[in-house]
């Protein structure tokens, strides 16, 4: 897909993100989990909260200046807890390009290896991450401590980091 950047998100992004997120969510995610009163609107404001806590630490992509996906990173450790693409445009190679980026900083940071996790009966996204080089270490509950825990897949993909002078041209 031409004409796709990879930038720093911002302020002004936050209410964006959080409508991918869920719209990603609820196409995903919403058709794992049983149906209850409220369930839409608590995951709406969960993943408001997340964007708002964890700006600094996500990178967006945009299609001709408009913010399409976006991805993040945890604080301390090498793990990516969110990766969300537009619906109508996944599968063009936008969440690729966000991983191989957020990798690229975590290896750049000294990680040597990154972790994530998704559903396990979320089959696409499972398929996705094996196919960028995650290996399936382990399935555990899910730990958010909801009504109806469902299994989570956790991966794992050794990176590369640089470990080396690089010098300086004269």
């Amino acid at each position: 897909m031409p004409g796709i950047t990879i930038r720093k998100a911002e302020g002004a992004d936050a209410r964006r993100l959080a409508e991918i997120a869920y719209r990603a969510w609820e196409q995903g995610i919403l058709p794992l989990l049983t149906a209850r009163p409220g369930l839409r609107d608590a995951e709406r404001y969960r993943l408001s909260q997340v964007v708002a806590e964890t700006l600094s630490r996500i990178i967006v992509a945009e299609v001709d200046g408009i913010v399409v996906g976006w991805c993040s990173r945890a604080s301390r450790r090498a793990y990516i807890p969110y990766l969300f693409v537009m619906p109508e445009l996944q599968r063009n190679g936008i969440g690729s390009m966000l991983l191989r980026r957020m990798e690229s900083m975590l290896e750049l940071g000294g990680a040597e290896r990154v972790y994530l996790e998704t559903p396990a009966d979320n089959v696409p996204a499972v398929q996705f991450y094996e196919k960028q080089g995650y290996r399936i270490l382990a399935l555990r509950p899910d730990g958010r401590g909801m009504p109806q825990p469902f299994m989570s897949v956790h991966l794992e993909k050794r990176l590369m980091p640089f470990d080396g002078d690089i010098g300086h041209e004269d």
